[in-house]
């Protein structure tokens, strides 16, 4: 399989990780102006998994390190491989609980909440579970992503359309997708060997881990999803022959472009975890919100109509932001 062995090569992979994750939900926002979130995500979730797929079966097969996808497969013990699975099955009701409450509030409550949650609890259960890097530097590093994430929900606080009955149920879908989400990393993490060079018996690679991954988050799409088409947070139930009926083949496409996308981002932080250490590669991944909060100020103009004094708090924002990231990539470093 490739595997990357340098640092800087692994921080790199975590920007990408960063920009995907960031970036993905826009193709909900494109959708979502004639296609509900549950029909939408379903496309997601096959993207995800054919993403997978594609790159266990070149990536992950060729190269001289570790074993090849199959083969790996093969001598894997069912712990790890459930490991895995049930992380793809966490994952997948946070983050259709975070599409929900982006739907509901807006990515600008959602995100800054759900996605801060699960950077917080991520770092730290990952730190504790392999504890790779600078306590001190990545802690303060967290520290000052949180504040930009606070920084992030008062600016967003201040908008004219908040206020709205909605965004209670809203946060609070947040919080709970963002406790699920800070804990789907490690079961992932613990399924897969710590030396990508020589693999441990009975121990995932990173492409295997991505596809078990990967199937639990579909798998599990039967339940959750199906509960929230039949019971949704607001609006009527939709069906499966609503899947069908209503959609076009380019909304199909959208949705499994956004599962690419995430899917791409999702692999680089595993891979790059190799040399970066879990805490880490997650820790840079969910600087997300910066790339989110870039899209939802000079790409969307969500703060168009915002007051005075919100440009100055979203530039400090955009600071503790960077300054967090960098001390997260230095951590490893020192």
């Amino acid at each position: 399989m490739t595997v990357v062995e340098s640092y800087p090569a692994a921080v790199a992979l975590c920007v990408v990780t960063m920009l995907c994750w960031g970036s993905w939900a826009n193709t909900q926002k494109l959708a979502s102006k004639e296609w509900r979130f549950e029909l939408f995500y379903w496309d997601y979730a096959i993207g995800v998994l054919l993403f997978a797929l594609g790159l266990a079966f070149t990536f992950g097969s060729m190269g001289t390190a570790g074993r090849s996808f199959l083969d790996d497969l093969g001598q894997a013990e069912s712990a790890n491989l459930w490991s895995a699975f049930i992380g793809g099955v966490i994952f997948n009701l946070s983050n259709i609980l975070l599409v929900a409450a982006i739907d509901i509030a807006g990515m600008a409550v959602a995100f800054p909440i759900g996605v801060g949650l699960a950077l917080v609890l991520g770092v730290i259960t990952n730190y504790m579970a392999s504890p790779v890097g600078n306590a001190t530097l990545l802690f303060v590093g967290v520290g000052c992503v949180v504040a930009a994430i606070v920084l992030s929900a008062i600016s967003y606080s201040r908008l004219p359309a908040q206020g709205q009955k909605t965004v209670g149920k809203g946060i609070a879908i947040s919080v709970v997708a963002g406790v699920l989400m800070g804990f789907f990393y490690r079961f992932v993490a613990a399924s897969m060997s710590v030396d990508f060079i020589v693999l441990e018996p009975g121990k995932l690679g990173p492409y295997s881990a991505i596809v078990l991954f990967s199937a639990g988050l579909l798998a599990s799409n039967f339940l959750w999803n199906t509960l929230v088409m039949r019971w949704p947070f607001t609006g009527e139930p939709v069906t499966f022959g609503d899947y069908f009926e209503r959609g076009t083949p380019g909304l199909h496409m959208i949705g499994i472009l956004g599962g690419f996308i995430w899917n791409l981002g999702m692999s680089l932080s595993i891979i790059a975890a190799g040399a970066a250490g879990f805490a880490i590669s997650y820790g840079l991944g969910q600087g997300a919100t910066l790339v989110a909060a870039f899209w939802g100020v000079f790409i969307w103009k969500e703060f168009k109509r915002a007051p005075a004094g919100t440009s100055t708090l979203l530039a400090l924002m955009f600071v503790a932001f960077v300054v967090g990231l960098t001390l997260i990539v230095a951590a490893r470093l020192v």
